[in-house]
């Protein structure tokens, strides 16, 4: 069961507890029209959100600066009718379209229902998507685009999954070989060597790995700490009269995989003595875990979003509060109530409302690199670029399970050197959705916008807010 988004009232004791704080928030200029729910960096440069009427969606546009804080906003297409989905699967796919897959709550009401939507940005159109082959329902389940760019969803009330081609749109169930437990309320993060990770929610503290190649999970070890919180509720009806029941197993918060290669993850309510939340860390490099801090005065991060950062640090909402945690300790931060989403500046767009600017940056070999791409480009023409670290170090964002808004893949920039002004041309295609790829020469495709200035400029390639260096190109 989804905590929602937090509000700020949540946040007051760090106003009167004398905490120093370098980083800032700016509310943006112009607000969301009708609110803003999860929001997803679509692949050329603007961002669309989901409206509070959560049929409708809304995409901002940063102003000719690159800045989002003054960027607009304008209508998009709303859902196909009858999908008014919350809390629901979601991906952005290296074609730049947008999927979203089931929904806890259907109209306002529990229903796990299994439909679906794909959006086309260049359309601007929702089109229907159906539901795998025998899958009565899907609700809030745990979702990864994977390497080869296709996108998996986990079945909520039992161990499969099934994986959508993006090309055909059709679906292939897989029956979940070795899952340990189902696949309710747990969170997939995405790793280096391209399995996948999960902490069990219903057989904590036991975690998990998915190996594509062998379409098989396997034991991760045990998190030692319990990351997952008892469920106040019983049984949850839903189905045909409300004549099903649903027993959700508990909670747990995200997990981030980081540059040095652990994965942070986080707890729900786990330590019922404290109310605390205890944390572990993974590393990828010995499969191993070990014991991080549980969460300061008796705050935990169930059901919570997080990102990273580009100085490798990653921001955690808990229930009172946001945290930054450098690798040692867990920093109490300012209040970040609602969906987190990178930016390609650098920021994190916080409840579609306004912007956290973090401190500290990246190290150089974090950044993408430029390999190979045209000298000199046309205004509406599509090229190729190549080089390393196009898709990042990391999917860079979670959430307990749900509400997946994922940002590795590549953003390209164009600044005009006459008039500073920044364009980005929309990417698709990549080569591979894969994170920390190192030295391997990935590429993906770009359209020059078509209204861009011409001349002399500057481009770069811009992955979870990390860019590339500079290079000069004209354009025609």
């Amino acid at each position: 069961m989804p905590k929602k988004f937090l509000l700020p009232a949540a946040f007051l004791w760090l106003a009167v507890s004398g905490v120093a704080l370098a980083q800032t928030i700016q509310r943006l200029a112009h607000q969301p029209p009708d609110g803003a729910g999860v929001c997803f960096q679509l692949t050329d440069g603007t961002v669309m959100c989901q409206g509070n009427a959560e049929s409708d969606w809304y995409k901002l546009t940063p102003d000719n600066t690159g800045s989002y804080v003054n960027g607009t906003w304008k209508k998009l297409a709303n859902l196909p009718t009858g999908y008014v989905p919350d809390a629901f699967a979601s991906a952005v796919l290296a074609d730049g379209r947008v999927v979203i897959t089931g929904g806890e709550y259907l109209n306002g009401f529990f229903t796990l229902t299994n439909l679906g939507a794909i959006y086309d940005p260049r359309a601007n159109k929702w089109t229907n998507l159906p539901p795998p082959a025998s899958w009565q329902y899907i609700g809030d389940s745990p979702s990864v685009v994977l390497p080869n760019g296709t996108y998996m969803v986990g079945n909520k009330l039992t161990k499969s999954m099934a994986i959508l081609n993006p090309k055909t749109l059709t679906w292939t169930v897989l029956p979940g070989t070795g899952k340990n437990d189902f696949n309710a309320e747990e969170g997939w993060t995405l790793l280096p060597d391209g399995s996948i990770l999960t902490m069990d929610v219903k057989r904590a503290p036991h975690s998990e790995r998915y190996v594509s190649s062998t379409k098989t999970w396997t034991t991760a070890g045990s998190t030692i700490v319990d990351l997952h919180s008892p469920s106040p509720f019983g049984c949850i009806p839903y189905g045909p009269g409300g004549t099903l029941c649903y027993y959700p197993p508990g909670e747990i918060g995200p997990a981030i995989l980081r540059p040095d290669g652990t994965v942070f993850a986080t707890g729900s309510y786990s330590n019922t003595t404290s109310g605390a939340g205890h944390t572990a860390i993974y590393d990828t490099k010995t499969k191993t875990w070990t014991v991080g801090p549980d969460f300061p005065n008796g705050d935990n991060a169930g059901d919570s979003f997080a990102v990273l950062l580009p100085s490798g640090n990653v921001l955690v909402e808990g229930l009172f509060s946001s945290y930054e945690w450098d690798g040692v300790n867990l920093n109490p931060t300012l209040a970040t109530p609602g969906s987190l989403m990178m930016l390609p500046t650098g920021q994190v767009l916080v409840g579609g409302t306004e912007v956290y600017n973090p401190t500290g940056t990246y190290e150089a070999g974090w950044a993408p690199t430029i390999a190979s791409v045209a000298a000199s480009v046309t205004r509406g023409s599509t090229y190729k670029i190549s080089g390393t670290q196009f898709n990042g170090l990391s999917q860079a964002a979670a959430f307990g399970d749900e509400f997946e808004t994922a940002t590795n893949y590549p953003l390209v920039r164009i600044t005009n050197n006459s008039t500073g002004h920044v364009f980005y041309a929309k990417t698709h295609n990549h080569s591979t959705m894969a994170v920390a790829t190192g030295s391997a020469i990935v590429s993906t495709n770009f359209d020059v916008p078509a209204t861009m200035e011409s001349g002399a400029s500057t481009l770069e390639v811009v992955a979870n807010g990390i860019p590339s260096a500079p290079v000069s190109i004209t354009v025609n």
